[in-house]
């Protein structure tokens, strides 16, 4: 690309578009070109690897052909129909999403992104109890929009505060950052589940309409919940008649070696949120599917969810394309291989770096945590305090190297596209290793 017209899109950008969480005055986007596979090019011709599927959306890379051939045959036979009609791809894409969910999942509500999927399931869990109250967790992201903003526990929920009433947030298990010294995982699981127990009881369990979980914590750190913490969710909800939601908006779809991140723990939610790998961004696609019960309520109860754009001919046309992808080119089979391959080298990599107090690994799904000690587990950026003197200029060191991924608090994430090799993944891991000498020696 000319460097002129390189300069004009970005003078463009700058001056008319606003860029998500982020003052704008001292932005530099960088002007993309081109992309492919698992890399995309500036337009300086300079390559990256997408290392974390750009925002852990991308499972099948870039530009495959198949799905862009299905948005075109679909836009030249019906670009949109109103949600009220059935439609060819609406109902193929519906019954190949229950094909692929647990297997007590009935039905599902189509929308156009993870947080209005969120924002569905947060009403039918109180339209199916009854109930008014929403327990979420602290360290969790589950969209921008306004209900979504008071599921979610991080900062980014304060601009949406004085939050809705009925929001209840409740700590996950961080045991890396937990000041107890636990003998097992199940201890642990015993722990976290009995505290929730007792805050459910206070809250009035029979005002809770569902609790809320991202299955794997995402951004948030990647943190995996450990052995029996999720049956013992499941056994809080059982017990007193409280919707369990799995938001598997990112963990969906492949990315942690299993069609559902719910799937690694034989989990049963009575709902599951998606977005993300249903369509890998090619077009918006989001969804709730609900089991067998909330399906049958909804049968003789209005369901008041309602979206111009829901269950979009072109999106489903593309979600279908891309659920064959995944099945054609054995990529959940290539998730887990390169999972385990990613594994052993972030392991390698908490060794070998001062920086590294740990690594979280699913799939290819992952968090490398950042210290500045790793006895006293001191976050290399303290909590609330603005993490992008630091946090920021790592990121642009990987970036500078052509490894682009993203941050968050104190953890980079590493999750690139379930077509990567291993080849591709090592070389891509070099530039992650040399960037860690670079904290370990300037920056702790």
């Amino acid at each position: 690309m000319e460097i002129l017209e390189a300069n004009k899109i970005k003078q463009q950008d700058k001056k008319y578009n606003l860029h998500s969480w982020s003052a704008q005055g001292n932005l530099n986007p960088i002007v993309i070109e081109k992309a492919e596979g698992i890399y995309f090019w500036d337009s300086d011709g300079k390559k990256y690897f997408d290392m974390s599927s750009q925002l852990v959306n991308l499972n099948v890379g870039h530009g495959n052909k198949k799905i862009i051939q299905a948005i075109k045959q679909q836009a030249e036979k019906m670009a949109y129909m109103g949600p009220g009609y059935a439609v060819d791809v609406r109902s193929k894409l519906a019954a190949k999403v229950i094909d692929k969910a647990p297997g007590n999942m009935a039905k599902v509500f189509f929308t156009l992104s993870g947080a209005e999927s969120n924002e569905n399931a947060i009403k039918m869990a109180k339209m199916v109890t009854g109930r008014n109250k929403v327990f979420s967790r602290y360290r969790s992201y589950h969209g921008a929009s306004y209900g979504a903003a008071n599921l979610s526990g991080e900062p980014r929920r304060y601009t949406c505060e004085p939050g809705i009433p009925g929001f209840v947030k409740f700590f996950d298990p961080y045991i890396y950052r937990e000041g107890i010294e636990f003998k097992s995982e199940e201890a642990a699981s015993k722990y976290y589940v009995d505290k929730l127990r007792e805050q459910i009881i206070y809250e009035g369990a029979e005002s809770v309409a569902a609790i809320f979980i991202e299955t794997i914590t995402g951004s948030n750190g990647v943190i995996i919940p450990p052995k029996g913490y999720l049956q013992g969710l499941r056994k809080i909800c059982d017990d007193y008649g409280i919707m369990l939601v799995c938001d598997e908006v990112m963990t969906g779809w492949g990315r942690t070696g299993e069609w559902f991140g719910c799937n690694n723990w034989n989990l049963e939610p009575d709902m599951i949120t998606f977005a993300k790998g249903i369509t890998c961004g090619y077009v918006p696609l989001g969804g709730v599917i609900v089991n067998e019960k909330i399906a049958k309520y909804f049968d003789d109860n209005v369901l008041y969810c309602g979206l111009t754009y829901n269950a979009h001919p072109l999106s489903c046309a593309a979600g279908c394309a891309t659920l064959e992808v995944y099945d054609d080119e054995n990529l959940i089979d290539n998730c887990k291989a390169m999972g385990k391959v990613l594994g052993k080298e972030l392991e390698k990599l908490k060794g070998k770096h001062a920086s590294v107090g740990d690594v979280r690994y699913i799939g290819l799904f992952s968090a490398v945590e950042l210290v500045k000690d790793k006895a006293t587990k001191e976050a290399i950026v303290p909590y609330g305090k603005d993490p992008d003197k630091i946090m920021g200029k790592i990121v642009g060191a990987l970036k500078d190297k052509g490894f682009s991924t993203y941050s968050h608090e104190n953890c980079i994430i590493v999750a690139p596209p379930l077509i990567i090799k291993e080849e591709e993944l090592k070389e891509a891991l070099v530039m992650l290793d040399e960037v860690l000498s670079y904290v370990d020696e300037e920056l702790i």
